[in-house]
């Protein structure tokens, strides 16, 4: 199974495209590692990033989207625009989109700690919650009760 995990962050969407076969995780290739959000105020903007993001999932035959999910209100909850990009990537059609709580990652994390340093994983350091929410997520559906 091939996830893409996403952090959202004000107009920013930083992804990790992360698989698990035979209990081998592996980070594929991707030419993007961040997309972002340009004009904030423009619907042709929001329309060309969703049909970029839909474009780079259907490239990297994608079995599911796990997003990080922000809070709605509170000293870290998420932008408008964040909201936004979030909605944009829910509605593409033939798109399996998942999104997981804060809580369940970290239980996740706790139940199946990673087995490598981050930094060992050639990613960039902004796609670190990607990357975590990403194998939580692969954790929960193998370890699924």
């Amino acid at each position: 199974m091939k996830v893409c995990g996403i952090e959202i962050n004000s107009n920013d969407v930083n992804l990790c495209l992360l698989s698990l076969s035979d209990d081998i995780f592996e980070l594929p290739d991707c030419r993007s590692r961040r997309l972002t959000l340009k004009d904030v105020h423009s619907t042709a903007e929001l329309r060309y990033f969703q049909q970029t993001f839909a474009k780079l999932m259907q490239d990297y035959p994608v079995d599911k989207v796990v997003i990080r999910q922000r809070p709605m209100k509170g000293k870290f909850a998420g932008g408008a625009v964040g909201f936004k990009l979030e909605a944009a990537i829910e509605l593409i059609s033939d798109l399996d989109v998942v999104i997981l709580s804060t809580t369940e990652i970290k239980d996740l994390l706790k139940r199946n700690p990673i087995q490598i340093e981050f930094a060992d994983t050639g990613l960039k350091a902004y796609q670190e919650t990607a990357f975590t929410t990403a194998y939580a997520f692969l954790m929960k559906d193998k370890y699924a009760a």
